[in-house]
């Protein structure tokens, strides 16, 4: 079924109704598209016709467009010499680009959260380990990783991310990391489709305990490098995976 929204009741007549709901349903395409990117319903390069795009997410041309260049900016999709859009390729350098740029923005604003830390930090901390490792154990328990399964392990795993660095106390280290972690979700997601993305040799739970152990005893030092080994070993596997023929396992 096509995931198509369905416009907000607004009074048109008024003024300015129209625009808001403009807004409203640039709004919803933008969430449903930028998902969608994330789950890798689209192949990167792929061109991305504004008619297409109505046909699966309804409302009209230029709410699309705008939800189009909200994820051109946020390095998404790219404009082609035609004025269309197409999905931003993956490419190796790129990831390394965006893996190694995530460790200089989330370990400066790891040190700053510890540096903040209080009881509230540190419980929510706690609840969100807790509940990543509550959606991984059901994950790996499901005979087949669904969509809605897969974005709930996602959803809990940026929450258990974001509250590491959550008391920084700099909003735009807050927004930064997300970009960056959206760009890393684009790569990891079509990695694990194609294969066992943390095989064998590789514990991301272990590693998450270990990440949590050392921001509660906050020991700034050690949390630091465990966070930039991790994100330099989830790189690791991207490139192994992409480095692959179509079609092939990782061993």
């Amino acid at each position: 079924m096509k995931p198509r929204i369905k416009a907000p009741r607004e009074d048109a007549t008024g003024p300015g109704g129209a625009d808001v709901e403009d807004i409203t349903l640039s709004e919803q395409i933008y969430r449903l598209l930028r998902r969608d990117i994330m789950r890798g319903a689209f192949a990167p390069g792929q061109s991305l016709r504004l008619e297409l795009l109505r046909q699966r997410y309804g409302g009209s041309f230029s709410p699309i467009r705008e939800a189009l260049n909200r994820l051109r900016s946020e390095r998404m999709v790219l404009t082609t010499t035609s004025r269309g859009f197409r999905i931003a390729p993956l490419t190796v350098e790129e990831m390394r680009d965006a893996c190694e740029t995530r460790i200089l923005i989330d370990c400066d604003a790891l040190r700053r959260s510890l540096a903040n830390a209080d009881d509230a930090w540190e419980s929510r901390l706690v609840g969100a380990f807790h509940a990543l490792a509550l959606a991984a154990r059901r994950a790996d328990e499901a005979p087949a990783l669904d969509q809605d399964r897969e974005d709930a392990l996602e959803a809990r795993h940026l929450d258990f991310h974001h509250a590491l660095i959550g008391a920084c106390r700099s909003p735009w280290l807050l927004d930064l990391s997300a970009q960056l972690y959206a760009q890393t979700e684009r790569y990891r997601r079509p990695a694990r489709a194609r294969a066992m993305a943390y095989g064998a040799d590789r514990n991301v739970d272990d590693e998450h305990r270990q990440l949590l152990d050392a921001a509660i005893s906050r020991d700034a030092d050690g949390a630091v490098a465990l966070l930039a080994g991790h994100y330099r070993k989830t790189a690791q596997v991207i490139e192994r995976i992409l480095s692959l023929p179509a079609g092939q396992e990782a061993a």
